[in-house]
């Protein structure tokens, strides 16, 4: 298993449990994949540097988490047929 750090931006006029239920969403298909070390944080509504979506803010989340490559490609596919994700990335990291 690798070391990656997601990072996603959920649009930010959801409800809170809209946005609790696909942060619960994500969190659970690294788990299905036993992924380790699951680390979320959730920044918050920050500004964008630029409109995306008609959207001038947006929901940060950060995921650190030690996962197989199938993981993390079941994550990135479902990531990116959500309509509430404006953006998302996914940097290996390095195991120094």
């Amino acid at each position: 298993m690798k070391r990656y750090e997601v990072m996603y931006i959920i649009r930010p006029n959801l409800e809170d449990g809209v946005k609790a239920t696909l942060v619960e969403e994500f969190n659970k298909i690294l788990n299905d994949f036993n992924s380790e070390n699951l680390k979320v944080v959730e920044w918050g509504n920050k500004e964008l540097a630029y409109e995306i979506s008609d959207c001038k803010k947006g929901y940060y989340v950060v995921i650190d988490v030690e996962a197989s490559n199938d993981a993390i490609t079941e994550l990135d596919r479902v990531m990116k047929i959500r309509e509430n994700v404006l953006r998302h990335i996914v940097v290996a990291r390095d195991e120094k």
